[in-house]
């Protein structure tokens, strides 16, 4: 082989290996997170008082939100997103698991979370932490969240971490999803996690 088909093969060589390299990373419109060591899964009460797991939910998507049921804004806009994308899905909707993790269980009692749920579908979850397992469960997902005083005891506000996260129907965490990024988005990202990329 002279100098210039050796030029020429390791140029063959590099496109190949470039075009290698994009073609196997899908192109996620949530932050790709794939292969972190946090947010890897809990073991948490529901709101019918079951003791439930990532793994409950093998084989599906799973979007987990955390917040509260008083909050005005950011929460029900989040869960409606969910309902959302779940259209968006057709047939596959029911390959999207919705878990919502109160960052409130002092005032979010089950009976509360359930009426909460009721707002948005049969198929939603809401997980119960006690006190211990949420300081826990937040700190496993690199979760903010902090009581804000109101002018009674009853009245105060949550702040909270605003975004989500998707795990794959394997159950590993994939996707780091910002407030606001929409249905569409979350939609998208859920069937190429379906595709088993």
């Amino acid at each position: 082989m002279n100098k210039r088909q050796c030029l020429g093969a390791l140029c063959l060589w590099v496109m190949l290996g470039l075009s290698g390299c994009g073609k196997d990373k899908p192109a996620f419109k949530g932050v790709d997170i794939t292969g972190a060591d946090y947010a890897q899964g809990w073991e948490l009460t529901d709101h019918n008082g079951q003791v439930r797991t990532l793994k409950d939910f093998s084989g599906k998507a799973v979007v987990v939100f955390f917040g509260y049921t008083q909050c005005p804004d950011v929460c029900p806009t989040s869960m409606q997103e969910m309902v959302e994308a779940k259209q968006l899905l057709g047939a596959d909707a029911d390959k999207l698991q919705s878990v919502f993790i109160t960052v409130d269980p002092e005032r979010d009692t089950t009976e509360l979370l359930k009426a909460y749920l009721a707002n948005f579908g049969p198929d939603f979850v809401a997980l119960r932490p006690t006190p211990e397992q949420l300081t826990k469960v937040t700190k496993d997902f690199k979760i903010y969240f902090k009581k804000v005083e109101g002018k009674t005891p009853t009245s105060y506000t949550m702040d909270h971490s605003a975004g989500s996260f998707t795990f794959d129907p394997q159950g590993r965490v994939r996707l780091y999803n910002r407030y606001g990024s929409g249905a569409a988005a979350l939609a998208q990202d859920v069937k190429i996690l379906l595709k088993g990329q």
